[in-house]
């Protein structure tokens, strides 16, 4: 018998070899093996006949090969196969088919799913999904209906191993574990939730998403909706809530410092404030003044678009801790984006008396270490940097607020290497980060954390959950530091509850006064004279422009223009009279910083970047952005791109220039960017169209693996799930008992082990 956690080399068929290109897959045990689901399905209860099929269509079709063969156009290779029934026939085309030379053999029975289309009257499948199910030899067509393959609704499994385990060969594999899995399957949803939720038993939810019933609805099965891929998708998203839920509550049950927010407070706020708050920003405040009153350290994430007022925000909350004695730790993630805080907060917070520190990596030893005492003396009240903040040698005297600036910009490698020292530190949460997550996953929320182990040991964390209060507290060393991360990415609803899932959110969703909304606008790359000329005029009128590429240096196979190309081009030949600068991420960061301060003092007109300038750069002036090859770009960094303009009072305009072919998919991308300066519906567009693995533009350290689940499909599953997994754990209810619970919990551990990386803030 084979149990879930069985190595999948013991299957039947499978071995050692075989398990070498599935582990590549990332499946593992059987379980693994067990949750991969097919993409979709075929019915093929009542294949259609070749002669009854119309065009526009979607059909599948078996038939015998008659002939198949490679024949040359001018602009590529086509491979056609014929298909016979009787005397009907059906004609098969794939564009640079060479691959398919050798596939297929007269007599061989073939499955065909496709679009049928209609040529010149003859109808054609044109680029079809295949399968071949009988070879030439034998009664090849009855072994074929005796088979998987014809006469029930059939899964089609992605293929791996370079096509060497095909779909054929998963349903095999998948239905030989099925049938030899032990009768035994571990429960871990509490039944009160079952029953409720009307959730099939565990084994028949992996039999029928793989093995659907005859009667199943076609349409369900491709839509993931089927009450098998509904037990199956909850029940993922149930313990990845119920995981951020425990997090949640043991970060209440930690000590943190109640500040006071009295009337002197309050005062000292509304002192600071440059205009007329908005109503967005006014919330954000009070839910962040809340969390900060209460006994337990504030983990919460405050998002907004690109100008929204975060750091107004962050600048209001850090005047409660000092006004309450406490420092304040201020970091971003690069001297650009750091120097930009700090020069904000003087000019803001300076003339009530505040002390302001910066400290970065480029500052000479002597600076550093004078800024150094002065942080460990308790001299400076908010001490703004990079990740300088974290070195060993950083002591603060009486850290209450740590705020972290452009979250997910903190490197993978450096993240981890923070995530070391912590780990040496001493650690007694039972659930918490050593128990829920892998060091190499988790997000850097965790730097936040590393600013307290500048100032004492970590807090140790009650082994149990206090039930009958939840702001209890548990004897603990030192209280935590509060903790606020903000990011200009607008995150959709979905990926905050998972990414953020343990963080409280606060959302800034609307501009302060006076901001000009930016026109956008896209051309084809032969109006070029017109857009340089565009500029030239609004230079002319006093403003400044960025003009940005995607790559740096030309490429012999690429038609794209390169940074550096263009720089020469527009400084010598069409803007020669002008200052033109150039930025781009392979400078010294000494050269980088020249000039991005010459640019912010107005000393260079036209600035050609790449995108290092997507995060971090305030220059009012600057109201003209002109991206080359616009289609080329991410959505969500084209939205970051544009909010480096309109950021003062003129009009600002944001130019998308194109050139050759643009694809379905950058049209829609473009499309988005005219319609709408809305950074929230840019984001729910871009996480749909990328999926929420790339939706940062690589890989987000800290995103869950989802076997089943899909962020974008599965959104009303997944707030069921948090609900679900919040009322699990809220408190004595006669419907859960704590046998359920504790099973519950052990299963929600064996999944974040091996699926989910921790958002680790505490």
């Amino acid at each position: 018998m084979l149990e879930p956690s069985t190595p999948v080399q013991y299957v039947k068929g499978i071995g050692p070899r075989l398990a070498e290109i599935l582990a590549a897959k990332g499946l593992h045990t059987v379980d693994d093996l067990l949750h991969y689901l097919p993409f979709r399905y075929e019915d093929r209860l009542n294949p259609r006949s070749i002669a009854e099929l119309r065009a526009g269509e979607m059909a599948t079709v078996i038939g015998e090969v008659r002939t198949s063969g490679l024949f040359r156009t001018r602009k590529m290779p086509i491979f056609q196969l014929t298909v016979g029934q009787g005397r009907a026939r059906l004609k098969c085309l794939w564009f640079n088919g060479t691959y398919l030379r050798d596939k297929f053999q007269p007599g061989q029975i073939v499955a065909l799913y496709g679009k049928v289309e209609d040529d010149r009257g003859e109808l054609q499948l044109r680029q079809p999904q295949f399968e071949i199910l009988g070879e030439p030899e034998g009664d090849a067509e009855q072994k074929a209906s005796e088979s998987l393959e014809i006469g029930r609704i059939v899964p089609i499994y992605e293929s791996a191993g370079q096509g060497r385990l095909t779909s054929r060969w998963f349903r095999r594999t998948i239905r030989r574990a099925l049938e030899d899995l032990s009768p035994e399957m571990p429960e871990g949803i509490p039944a009160s939730v079952r029953k409720r939720l009307n959730l099939l038993p565990p084994r028949e939810a992996l039999w029928k998403v793989h093995w659907p019933d005859e009667g199943e609805s076609v349409h369900a099965l491709q839509s993931f909706r089927t009450p098998a891929h509904i037990r199956m998708i909850f029940e993922e998203l149930f313990f990845i809530e119920l995981g951020l839920e425990l997090k949640r509550r043991e970060q209440k049950a930690q000590t943190g410092i109640a500040f006071d927010l009295t009337d002197q407070v309050r005062q000292a706020i509304k002192k600071i404030l440059p205009f007329h708050p908005t109503n967005a920003q006014k919330r954000a405040l009070k839910e962040i003044a809340s969390d900060m009153e209460k006994p337990f350290p504030m983990r919460r994430l405050l998002q907004g678009d690109v100008g929204s007022g975060k750091t107004l925000v962050a600048f209001e909350a850090a005047i409660i801790a000092i006004e309450n004695g406490y420092q304040v730790a201020l970091m971003a993630p690069t001297e650009i984006l750091a120097q930009q805080h700090y020069f904000s907060a003087r000019r803001i917070l300076e003339p009530s008396g505040y002390r302001i520190v910066l400290l970065t990596g480029s500052l000479e030893d002597d600076r550093k270490r004078e800024i150094r005492r002065h942080i460990a003396q308790g001299g400076a009240q908010l001490v703004i940097g990079t990740h300088a903040l974290i070195e060993q040698k950083v002591e603060f005297d009486k850290l209450g607020l740590v705020i972290v600036d452009e979250q997910h910009r903190f490197g993978v490698l450096q993240r981890f290497k923070l995530m070391k020292k912590q780990d040496a530190r001493p650690n007694t949460n039972h659930v918490g980060a050593a128990a829920l997550s892998r060091p190499e996953q988790r997000s850097a929320v965790s730097s936040a954390a590393e600013l307290r182990s500048a100032r004492q040991p970590r807090a140790a964390v009650p082994t149990q959950i206090d039930r009958t209060d939840e702001g209890a507290r548990a004897s603990t060393a030192s209280a935590e530091p509060d903790v606020l991360v903000m990011t200009a990415t607008p995150i959709p609803r979905t990926l905050a509850l998972t990414l953020y899932g343990d963080l409280d959110l606060s959302v800034l969703d609307e501009m302060p006064p006076g901001r000009t909304p930016i026109v956008t606008k896209r051309v084809g790359d032969e109006s070029s004279e017109k857009i340089w000329q565009f500029v030239r005029q609004q230079v002319a009128a006093g403003h400044q422009a960025y003009v940005v590429y995607p790559v740096i240096e030309e490429n012999e196979e690429s038609e794209l223009k390169a940074a550096m190309k263009m720089y020469r081009e527009l400084s010598k030949k069409v803007f020669p009279d002008l200052q033109v600068a150039v930025l781009h991420g392979r400078m010294e960061a000494d050269l980088k910083e020249q000039v991005m301060r010459l640019f912010q003092q107005g000393k260079i007109q036209i600035l050609v970047s790449t995108t290092v300038i997507e995060v971090g750069v305030d220059v009012p002036n600057a109201a003209v952005m002109v991206i080359e090859h616009a289609e080329r770009f991410g959505l969500a960094q084209l939205h970051q791109l544009r909010g480096r303009i309109g950021r003062g009072a003129a009009k600002s305009y944001c130019i998308l220039m194109t050139g050759g072919k643009v694809s379905e998919e950058a049209e829609r991308r473009l499309d988005a960017m005219v319609r709408t300066n809305d950074g929230f519906e840019i984001a729910e567009l871009d996480l749909e169209m990328r999926g929420p693995g790339e939706f940062f533009g690589t890989r987000q350290a800290g995103m869950p693996t989802f076997q089943v689940a899909s962020l974008t499909r599965d959104r009303d599953l997944l707030e069921l799930a948090k609900k679900e997994a919040a009322a699990v754990l809220s408190g004595p209810n006669p419907e859960i008992s704590q046998l359920d619970i504790d099973r519950a919990l052990r299963r929600m551990r064996t999944k974040w082990q091996k699926t989910y990386g921790l958002v680790e803030v505490g």
